[in-house]
């Protein structure tokens, strides 16, 4: 299963492709807020629905910082990695590694039940030849609710200028997550987004419908994660569509 040039400008970029759990904060003296890191290995890493490492695994990671700056409000900062791989047969584009940079406020409603999240994102790709223009920034905002058996969030995610320079950029999104009662630490997520691209010619396709489920599992400390992954692309010789991801990872 591997990409052509074009298909690999459809799977840059990927904060959490994989949604890695909430890292456990630790606190340092004398510095307000709390710290965090997660590490996690992914049979294959896969962003919006496409993969970025060819057929490959990834190693993911990051660090996290949050402060309260107004109750109910906090600040967070971080940075997370992967490898990648947008063309394993030429290796001509010099893309090996991600960094995302990104930092927001998020807090709750009152008493609603509501919680929110504004932030910024930063995609880098160190090595890569700049004339491909990789890097982007988007601006992600997301409201969540917990029913109890079930928790919604509805997010959407804009990039003034998109991955090769493809232009102005969409991602609205629905998930949900539930818990499995009679299985302690089981849960089961599901989502559906689409990715709207001003610039097809330069992205490479036309908007799509990517859909994603999931069954997560807590044991010893890690989370464990097996995702079913398909989009509404058009199937080609180089392209790739239904796929199995399995995931590993650890707070700390």
């Amino acid at each position: 299963m591997k990409f052509s040039r074009i298909s690999a400008m459809l799977v840059a970029g990927g904060l959490l492709a994989i949604s890695t759990p909430p890292a456990k904060a630790a606190e340092i003296e004398g510095i307000p807020g709390s710290f965090s890191a997660n590490v996690g290995f992914v049979s294959e890493y896969f962003f919006r629905g496409i993969s970025q490492t060819d057929d490959g695994m990834a190693i993911q990671g990051g660090f996290d910082y949050e402060v309260e700056v107004a109750k109910p409000t906090s600040l967070y900062l971080g940075v997370w990695g992967s490898n990648v791989d947008f063309d394993e047969a030429s290796g001509v584009d010099g893309a090996t590694l991600e960094f995302d940079l990104y930092g927001g406020l998020k807090g709750s409603i009152g008493d609603t039940g509501l919680s929110w999240d504004l932030g910024v994102i930063y995609y880098m790709y160190p090595g890569a030849a700049s004339n491909l223009n990789y890097d982007f920034v988007e601006i992600a905002g997301s409201l969540d609710y917990d029913f109890g058996v079930a928790a919604v969030t509805a997010s959407i995610n804009y990039s003034p200028e998109n991955f090769g320079d493809s232009g102005v950029a969409w991602y609205p999104k629905l998930a949900v997550d539930v818990p499995v009662p009679s299985v302690e630490n089981l849960s089961v997520s599901a989502y559906v987004a689409k990715q709207y691209i001003k610039d097809e010619t330069t992205f490479g396709s036309p908007d799509y419908v990517e859909w994603n489920v999931a069954a997560n599992y807590s044991l010893a400390g890690f989370d464990l994660s097996l995702a079913y992954s398909d989009t509404d692309i058009s199937p080609s010789a180089d392209g790739k569509g239904e796929s199995v991801i399995f995931s590993v990872s650890r707070s700390f």
